[in-house]
């Protein structure tokens, strides 16, 4: 696995800056009289990173599946709400932040997706179900990647180095052929 901490995946400090924007907006709107909108906005978005997390830390790729898909209806839920808001005249002074906030959370959205289909695909069950032969056998694979990068790093040097030494000679040769000893037609 790439991440070894919840923290580190990049939908999850999208969800957490998703929820930070949302608190400012809540606390600048007014929601008086709107029933209980802003606790609902706030806790599903708290919702959208927590169960990221949650599903992380089970260490299976189908309990992980199965909270993705719950914070990814979180998301759609702050989207709801949010358009909710952006049909209120009450809020037509935050058109902008309720606009800006929409975008944030469907890249949320989208993120989750990318990750839900690539864990449909994994051939890996959860990290809990990794035997040491699978965990060796993994990390055997990044060698042989990070070897392959290297020698591809390698040739491409090369190349360059070898490109460069056949328009010396070509410069040479036709230095030579003008005899224009420093080689300075150009």
């Amino acid at each position: 696995m790439k991440y070894s901490d919840f923290e580190e995946l990049p939908v999850w400090k999208a969800a957490v800056e998703f929820a930070l924007k949302l608190f400012d907006f809540t606390n600048g709107a007014d929601f008086r009289g709107f029933g209980d909108t802003k606790n609902q906005l706030e806790r599903a978005a708290v919702s959208i990173s927590n169960n990221i997390a949650e599903g992380f830390e089970r260490g299976s790729n189908t309990e992980l599946i199965q909270f993705l898909y719950i914070s990814k209806g979180s998301a759609g839920e702050c989207r709801s709400m949010l358009r909710l808001c952006e049909s209120s005249p009450r809020f037509s002074n935050f058109k902008f932040e309720i606009s800006n906030l929409i975008s944030r959370v469907k890249n949320v959205s989208r993120q989750l997706n990318g990750w839900l289909e690539s864990l449909k695909n994994s051939k890996i069950k959860g990290t809990k179900f990794l035997t040491q032969k699978e965990r060796d056998k993994i990390a055997h694979d990044k060698q042989f990647e990070e070897f392959d990068r290297q020698m591809e790093e390698f040739r491409r040097q090369r190349d360059e180095m070898l490109d460069r030494q056949v328009r010396e000679s070509v410069m040479r040769r036709e230095a030579e052929e003008t005899g224009d000893p420093l080689g300075s037609r150009g």
